[in-house]
């Protein structure tokens, strides 16, 4: 999956996913369109938690809901080159943020 430039042209963002993460997002209906922009508001600095050495944090909306009520995103993320999805999960309620 890639993001791409401005205008169009050659990727500006590589992403990757691991065979765990695309299969919890498949089951739980989570479209590519969503997390590209979850990596979008990363690239813009709109970062949830940054953990440090590139390991972010991003919520993930679920349809229809807010991100408080949506999921969360662990990612290996390094600004304007590559992406790696590494997990993703719900967000419960009285859940510890």
């Amino acid at each position: 999956m890639d993001l791409r430039d401005e205008q169009g042209g050659r990727p500006a963002v590589r992403i990757y996913k691991s065979k765990w993460f695309v299969r919890f997002a498949k089951k739980e209906r989570i479209a590519d369109a969503k997390l590209c922009e979850a990596i979008e508001n990363a690239e813009k600095g709109l970062i949830d938690a940054d953990y440090g050495d590139g390991l972010i944090k991003q919520r993930i909306a679920r349809p229809g809901e807010g991100k408080s009520a949506g999921y969360r995103s662990i990612i290996l993320f390094r600004k304007g080159t590559v992406v790696f999805h590494l997990r993703l999960c719900e967000e419960r309620p009285g859940q510890h943020r």
